[in-house]
């Protein structure tokens, strides 16, 4: 007989960021909550119900654990970066247990076609503790309104012991839609979807191609000397590369986080590093190209860099000279191998200026997001800047 959880999933509404928890077995496990909440399977990422050919539904599932392949959901844009199933080397890239690789390929062909009709919803859960349980996180679609569709799935190389890869990173939208109504889920269920139970941003989706992104800005932020520093070894191992790496040159790391920077920025169309006689607290100045083609502007932005011991935090004295030579219009930003203390970072977020500060734990997930995940990745990394 069903107990009370069980029904409860069989009859709940998907609610953003709600927890679904797995209900008590007889063997003293726990049941995969997703089975009866959607009805698809109970293993891996990729989730779906149907076919492979024709799914009509599509779970995507992340523990946002993985160091080397670092699934993303960027709740201020909706914008949700999910990593392929070829995560080890010994294989095609469409060849994966799952199939999940050639499920990708095919929902980005379908998309940039314009068949998006014949897209399965997908799903968006994330890890949220032990004992089975699913955090929702939002219906998703191929691409991004700030993407365009030659970036939205890419095929990315990497290697382990020395053999090399190929992986998708995929990009998806989290649609303005806070609920997704039991009697849509159970209409995808019976393989008759009823078009009139989707959500608005979904119907919008379909008809139009327009994407309408779940947005949620961020309350100010000050982020605790915890949150901004890694704890994991494998994470204060590159960190302590970095360190060793410029121990006898301080201002060789000044090139390493001008490098960073066009990691974390994207489209960065100068960067001009000032010569160490030179240098006032501003250790290079740079160009954020915004637009595309002759529309385009630039962002000027100013650059410090202080390769600190996690020790040694970034004060007010370091941060007070940087925002001293921010231009108008322009922005900061400060990249430190440590952390920026609790009063310099309530001065910048209290007086609202544009500073980006860049942590010891943001430098690792930009050196991970970018094949840098191991010592020698990194140093190999640094021997070229």
């Amino acid at each position: 007989m069903e107990n009370a959880k069980e029904l409860y999933l069989l009859t709940s509404d998907l609610v953003i960021d709600a927890v679904y928890h797995g209900y008590k077995t007889e063997n003293g496990g726990y049941a995969d909550p997703l089975v009866r909440l959607v009805g698809v399977s109970r293993q891996g990422g990729f989730r779906y119900r149907g076919t492979r050919d024709r799914p009509t539904v599509l779970v995507l599932y992340s523990t946002q654990s993985d160091p080397d392949w670092p699934d993303e959901l960027d709740t201020t844009t909706g914008r949700f970066v999910y990593y392929g199933d070829n995560k080890k080397p010994g294989q095609k890239l469409h060849d994966t247990q799952r199939f999940g690789n050639e499920l990708l390929i095919k929902l980005f062909e379908i998309a940039h076609t314009g068949d998006r009709a014949n897209i399965p919803p997908i799903l968006i859960f994330t890890s949220a503790g032990a004992g089975r349980a699913y955090r929702f996180r939002g219906l998703a679609v191929p691409g991004h309104p700030s993407m365009p569709a030659t970036e939205d799935l890419v095929a990315i190389w990497k290697s382990t012991g020395g053999i090399r890869f190929q992986n998708y990173r995929a990009t998806f939208t989290i649609l303005d839609a806070s609920v997704i109504s039991r009697g849509w889920i159970d209409s995808i269920k019976t393989g008759a979807m009823d078009i009139e139970k989707a959500p608005d941003a979904w119907r919008t989706w379909v008809e139009t191609g327009v994407i309408k992104p779940l947005i949620a800005p961020r309350t100010q932020l000050i982020r605790t000397r915890e949150e901004q520093l890694p704890s994991d070894e494998a994470d204060l191992v590159l960190i302590d590369t970095i360190r060793t790496h410029y121990a006898n040159n301080s201002y060789g790391f000044e090139a390493c986080a001008g490098e960073l920077a066009r990691l974390l920025l994207g489209n960065v169309s100068r960067l001009d590093l000032t010569r160490p006689w030179r240098d006032g607290g501003r250790d290079a100045l740079g160009a954020l190209r915004l637009g595309r083609g002759a529309s385009s502007i630039e962002a000027m932005f100013a650059l410090e860099a202080k390769c600190y011991g996690i020790g040694n935090s970034i004060g007010v004295r370091e941060v007070s000279r940087l925002i001293s030579r921010i231009k108008h219009r322009e922005f900061g930003i400060l990249i430190t191998t440590s952390f920026v203390n609790k009063q310099a970072y309530q001065e910048v977020v209290d007086d609202g200026h544009p500073v980006i500060f860049v942590t010891a734990i943001d430098i690792v997930q930009l050196l991970r997001a970018s094949g840098y995940g191991t010592a020698a990745q990194l140093s190999k990394w640094l021997d070229g800047i």
